[in-house]
């Protein structure tokens, strides 16, 4: 498949060498136990974008996700 240039790229870890192939090409970072994720890095995107999984635990997810969130912000 042939992408313009400017074509921005958002691929998982099963295509990484990609980004040689292609300049715009991102691929998310692993974290390791001695090279951490930064703050950036570690940016849960799940309400972000388009829920992608099974509608049964929907709810259980972002009510889980409103948790986590409002936790952090006390």
């Amino acid at each position: 498949m042939k992408f313009s240039r400017t074509t921005q790229v958002d691929l998982d870890l099963g295509y990484k060498g990609f980004e040689k192939l292609h300049a715009n090409a991102r691929i998310p970072k692993k974290s390791s136990k001695y090279h951490p994720l930064t703050k950036k890095e570690k940016i849960f995107r799940i309400v972000a974008e388009r829920y992608r999984n099974r509608r049964k635990r929907f709810d259980l997810r972002m009510n889980l996700i409103a948790g986590i969130y409002n936790y952090e912000l006390c």
